[in-house]
């Protein structure tokens, strides 16, 4: 310390540095007050819903609901199924058994359900008959049956979308059949049921085989003016595998239709989704070869034509041939590499027309051309549309036209 600076600013310092230690120590020691233990918490890894038959009443009990002016909605019944993470039993990393949950996946987890007449009301059902709180914080799955998705998904919306804990990241997915028998699936490729559903969507990502639609994303888009969203439509198999069967096409908060496989890889071509991951059978000289599409570009504009949207979707694929059914089929002449390409082409832009008519006559524009309308021509927008409801109408009759160019890199390798 300078001995020339003054007495007080030196009795400052001096209290000062004796202060530091004890500051220090206090933020040591804080952070522990508020803990919660694991085994005080029940961790919820997945949500299934279902709609419930009148005669499922008798399961539920009064919670929420007793007396004249808090009495139960006018609302048709759910079935809420939940499945519970197992203190001690979760694979703690790759060859354990977690506490003695092996490799089965229903030691791991506890699947329970319960009634409501919304989620919330199920929930607090479920959590009455629950000794820990209900912890969303590591939720991965939501499943809703299809009977479910077409009534509407107003209030899952709702109530998922208002609850802090639930990570933006997780997934939404419509089941084929009923949503509970997924919460129940015992896959033998994971050892938690939920992160099965969740892994398969996620590689799916990274093969090329869906695009991104967590349960975020799908919330952006059913919020927009000029676009729907859309879910995972899924179905359990006999082996307790989940098959990924196409898009449940939605119009706001209710699903109105689902496309087949190859529609999802409609989607990402218009889209310009990368990698590719999708193959397909094209016709050639009276018999098939087998192509995967390893690359797309698209490019979508939009014009005002006779006062109407008008829409070029022009894109660009590169193809690998994986597979001959012939052996007479010459694949090393360049006249034949054309004519597949050319096959593929035309069977490309079927497909397309295909699903952007499915989802005309739907009312479901998951494209987002509504989007290219606001952002391109929003005069146009505000004189014309205005509205989801105008644009919902408006969608069946645009009109679009589709150019298409197709390249195959690579016909593989054969020993002569």
């Amino acid at each position: 310390m300078n001995a020339d600076a003054p007495r007080p600013f030196r009795g400052i310092v001096r209290r000062t540095a004796r202060a530091c230690p004890l500051l220090l120590a206090a933020a040591l020691l804080c952070g522990c007050w508020d803990r919660t233990e694991i085994e005080d918490r029940a961790i919820v890894l997945g949500v299934s819903i279902d709609k419930a038959p009148p005669e499922a009443e008798n399961e539920e009990e009064s919670v929420t609901h007793y007396v004249k002016g808090l009495g139960p909605p006018a609302s048709d019944l759910i079935r809420v199924g939940v499945q519970l993470a197992l203190p001690g039993r979760i694979p703690l990393g790759p060859g354990e058994s977690g506490g003695g949950g092996g490799n089965d996946p229903q030691k791991t987890v506890w699947v329970v359900d319960v009634v409501g007449h919304s989620v919330n009301d199920a929930l607090m059902n479920l959590q009455q008959e629950l000794s820990a709180r209900l912890f969303f914080g590591h939720l991965r799955v939501i499943v809703v049956s299809e009977e479910m998705a077409r009534f509407g998904l107003e209030n899952i919306d709702d109530y998922f979308h208002r609850n802090s804990e639930v990570r933006r990241m997780a997934w939404m997915m419509v089941s084929e059949g009923e949503a509970l028998s997924l919460m129940k699936a015992s896959p033998k490729l994971e050892r938690v049921p939920s992160l099965y559903l969740m892994t398969t969507l996620d590689e799916g990502i990274r093969m090329g085989k869906f695009p991104q639609d967590y349960i975020g994303i799908y919330w952006s888009r059913k919020s927009k003016l000029g676009q729907e969203g859309f879910l995972p439509y899924v179905k359990l198999k006999k082996n307790q595998t989940l098959q990924t069967k196409g898009l449940a096409l939605f119009q706001d908060s209710r699903m109105v239709g689902a496309t087949k496989p190859l529609g999802i890889a409609v989607y990402m071509a218009l889209k310009g989704n990368n990698p590719g991951g999708y193959s397909a059978f094209v016709k050639v000289n009276g018999t098939e070869v087998m192509t995967h599409v390893t690359h797309r570009e698209s490019k979508t504009t939009f014009e005002l034509r006779d006062g109407k949207p008008f829409f070029n979707f022009k894109m660009a694929f590169e193809l690998n041939l994986e597979e001959k059914l012939n052996d007479e089929l010459n694949i090393q002449d360049p006249t034949t590499i054309r004519e597949i390409e050319q096959s593929q082409m035309a069977g490309a832009k079927k497909l397309i027309e295909e699903f952007i008519g499915q989802s005309q006559s739907l009312g479901s524009d998951v494209l987002g051309l509504g989007e290219y309308v606001r952002a391109k021509a929003p005069g146009y927008w505000n004189r014309n549309v205005r509205t989801k409801e105008r644009w919902q109408r408006m969608y069946k009759e645009i009109e679009y036209k589709i150019d298409i160019d197709m390249k195959i890199r690579r016909i593989g390798m054969k020993a002569e």
